[in-house]
């Protein structure tokens, strides 16, 4: 769901929480993208809240280089289905009356561009299976010598680019704008989180309502967090 330009108010009202909480955010971001660690970010802007939220994709996903077979792909797409549904996955007390109005998922173990090159490439593929015993025999010769002559070459390009995927450490990201018809009731979070993704083992939030700067973390003992 495309956003609108509450996040960006959202996004300066989270830039006065790390100013007020100096400190604690310095220690967070030297910490980030920790596994097992996954990082909240909360405002209030009027009757909005606002609900931020980073995961390295081990936590999501089991890893985090760019997926390798159908398995993994699909693996991405649930876990990105399951961060669209965000009243599975924490709430705001009751008495706030708090409703999602939009929400904005996204990972970066794999772009747009490569799930489209690969389903390019498997209809390709299928496209020309056909063909290959055909020309499997015609080629073998030639294909002999074009290895012996550049195959070194060609493996080291495919060593640089499996060093270059390694030095990748992808992630998810979720940002959830809710409506509070009673924004001076919102008192507390209370996730779900842990039972949906195992591997996380904290949870560390900052948040800025208008009850003040508050942070703290959230472990699988611990699930609620208050203002």
């Amino acid at each position: 769901m495309r956003t609108t330009g509450l996040f960006t108010l959202g996004a300066i009202a989270l830039g006065v929480a790390a100013s007020a909480a100096a400190d604690d955010h310095e220690m967070r971001h030297h910490d980030a993208h920790q596994h097992g660690k996954v990082e909240w970010y909360i405002a209030q802007d009027n009757n909005m809240l606002l609900v931020e939220m980073t995961a390295p994709g081990s936590d999501i996903v089991g890893f985090e280089h760019a997926p390798e077979n159908d398995a993994q792909r699909a693996a991405i797409q649930a876990a990105l289905e399951k961060l669209s549904l965000p009243d599975s996955l924490f709430s705001v007390n009751e008495e706030a009356k708090c409703s999602l109005v939009e929400h904005l998922v996204s990972q970066t173990l794999v772009s747009e561009e490569e799930h489209e090159q690969h389903d390019d490439h498997d209809h390709d593929h299928d496209h020309d299976h056909d063909h290959d015993h055909d020309h499997d025999h015609d080629h073998d010769h030639d294909h002999e010598e074009h290895e012996g002559h550049d195959g070194h070459e060609k493996h080291d390009e495919h060593d640089g680019h499996e060093e270059h995927e390694a030095s990748k450490h992808g992630e998810f990201s979720a940002q959830y704008t809710f409506a509070c018809e009673n924004p001076q009731h919102i008192n507390t979070v209370t996730t779900d989180w842990f039972n949906a993704f195992a591997n996380t083992e904290t949870i560390a939030i900052q948040a800025l309502t208008d009850k003040g700067v508050a942070a703290g973390d959230l472990t699988k003992a611990s699930t609620t967090f208050r203002f």
